[in-house]
């Protein structure tokens, strides 16, 4: 599961369609192909945004886990 203390890095491994999902948000994550370094809580509070607002990006991240985890579970 995803949590606030996620690196960028894993969170793109795990996720890859987080990177256009935290490009909507205005937080970007990439650099030259490459993740930008900290954790998603970090990233998120260096762009203002609150607690509140990080929880529910980790809920609709969470959410978009489950929904690719049985995506695979299905095709396989």
């Amino acid at each position: 599961m995803i949590t606030k203390d996620i690196s960028i890095e894993d969170l793109i491994n795990l996720i890859p369609e987080s990177v256009e999902f935290l490009m909507e948000k205005g937080i970007r994550c990439m650099q030259c192909g490459e993740p930008i370094w900290g954790t998603l809580e970090s990233v998120a509070k260096d762009k203002g945004f609150s607690e509140k607002e990080i929880d529910n990006f980790i809920l609709e991240l969470n959410k978009m886990y489950l929904l690719n985890k049985k995506a695979k579970i299905f095709r396989e």
